[in-house]
């Protein structure tokens, strides 16, 4: 079954992420812009990530397109999703189109559409290219054919986005600073990106599982802890002063401290959003999903921004800077935006806004960790777990809601997408994945123990069904 969720189509290769199912797709999409988009000639940008079969089923869907008389530009290598965005809003695009599973395990792949504004597409555009799935036979030109008559080009669609980020970012100052990083590329597409876009620097990288393989080595390619056991090692080992994580596709992030300790997302946002409102002088709030964490709440307060939540994936984010709410936006998962770029995450630009705040501040990256955050708001500890979907006998409308958490009184229920239960400070979060066949339970709290804890309840809870 073909089916749009939180983020593009994903399914398991070879079994739904078939090549005949990526026509029938390409299908949809093809009719979908000859129905919606008025101007005669129309052309989509294609970029493909590092999994199996990727860059066959990305030239797959450019042929059919081509056969519908619709123009494809085609990456000639792989390369980050933002890359695809960036495209789609700088080069006036009708659509982009990404071969990728993102963060999933290896066994997936999947396609994502991005707008001609650059960002995620949303329900809305999903649910029409859904409803022409089936009605046409596809269509497929050859490739020898689709050259010719000119509906097909190959093209190296980096140097747009290097050229960007190297504008983007005060490359300048980041260039000065003598730092030692260790980059995590997850045996992802981002490559040696953030080198290439810094040039000649006096930071020097050194890189981890950086080399082709398409079983991403037996671990999910998603920058949390549990899949980054080796990264841990070296970082404590090697005397780093920072550490980079990338995931599949490169566009999240997470990091680690020189003594080898690890960084989410949920931490670097309200970091970032700092270094964003204080430093760069932005104006506007700063976004966040429902699972995001209270601390970046605590920021928001204290800015005097406002903070808006968003149901889970980064297209509803992806709205609040279209709509132009926000000056940075991100997931739990470590997908972070900003503004004057896409409406859209990027990995290697928020490591290298990073860098810009650590030159800015003259601080190192565990300064601003410690004493930015920590020794201002106090710490938050965020826990987060998945239970196979085949667990769940019943919906999670039928769950029993408790009074307590843990003895705490719940204060407030958030139904926005999911169920969150709330204290006065903890709470723990029990949602349905939109990618993937599995219910993800969350958790944060003000000690790991008790994080962890609440954890278990929601195990409990989802296995009571």
């Amino acid at each position: 079954m073909i089916k749009f969720g939180t983020d593009g189509w994903r399914a398991i290769i070879a079994k739904d992420f078939t090549f005949d199912n990526v026509k029938i797709v390409a299908q949809a999409i093809a009719d979908y812009l000859h129905s919606y988009e008025k101007k005669e000639e129309k052309k989509v940008v294609i970029g493909y990530d590092a999994r199996f079969l990727s860059g066959e089923f990305a030239k797959t869907v450019a042929l059919v397109l081509s056969a519908n008389k619709i123009t494809s530009v085609l990456s000639d290598r792989i390369i980050p999703t933002p890359a695809v965005s960036l495209h789609s809003l700088y080069k006036n695009y009708d659509l982009g189109i990404m071969i990728t599973a993102s963060h999933n395990s290896a066994e997936y792949n999947g396609l994502k559409i991005k707008t001609k504004d650059g960002g995620a597409a949303d329900k809305s555009l999903t649910d029409k290219i859904e409803a022409l799935l089936y009605k046409n036979k596809p269509k497929i030109m050859s490739e020898e054919e689709a050259k010719k008559e000119g509906y097909l080009k190959v093209a190296d669609l980096t140097e747009l986005y290097v050229g960007f980020l190297r504008k983007f970012a005060d490359i300048e100052k980041i260039k000065k600073l003598k730092l030692k990083v260790l980059v995590d590329i997850m045996y992802g597409a981002a490559d040696n990106f953030i080198e290439k876009i810094l040039g000649d620097s006096f930071i020097k990288f050194e890189y981890l599982h950086s080399v082709y393989n398409p079983s991403f080595g037996g671990i999910r390619p998603e920058p949390i802890e549990e899949n980054l056991k080796e990264m841990k090692l070296k970082m404590k080992e090697g005397k780093y002063d920072l550490g980079i994580v990338l995931d599949g596709d490169a566009d999240r992030i997470a990091t680690f401290d020189s003594k080898g300790n690890y960084i989410n997302a949920q931490v670097l946002l309200p970091l970032l959003c700092q270094h964003m409102i204080r430093n760069r002088k932005q104006s506007g709030g700063i976004g966040k999903t429902i699972v995001g964490s209270n601390l970046i709440d605590e920021v928001a307060l204290d800015l005097g921004i406002t903070c808006y939540e968003t149901p889970v994936g980064f297209k509803y984010i992806s709205s609040l800077f279209k709509d132009g709410l926000i000056c940075i936006g991100g997931e739990e998962a470590g997908g972070i935006g900003f503004k004057s770029y896409i409406p859209e995450r990027d990995g290697q630009a928020a490591a290298l806004l990073l860098f810009e705040m650590i030159s800015v501040e003259n601080k190192s990256f565990d300064e601003l960790i410690y004493n930015n955050l920590y020794k201002k708001y106090g710490r938050y500890f965020y826990s987060r777990t998945a239970i196979p979907i085949k667990n769940l006998k019943k919906s999670l409308d039928n769950l029993k809601l408790p009074k307590t958490l843990l003895g705490k009184k719940i204060k407030r229920i958030n139904k926005l997408d999911g169920i969150k239960l709330i204290t006065e400070d903890s709470w723990l979060m029990l949602r349905q994945s939109g990618t993937e066949p599995i219910v993800r339970v969350y958790a944060e709290a003000r000690n790991k123990k008790e994080a962890d804890r609440l954890l278990n309840l929601g195990k409990n809870m989802i296995y009571s069904l």
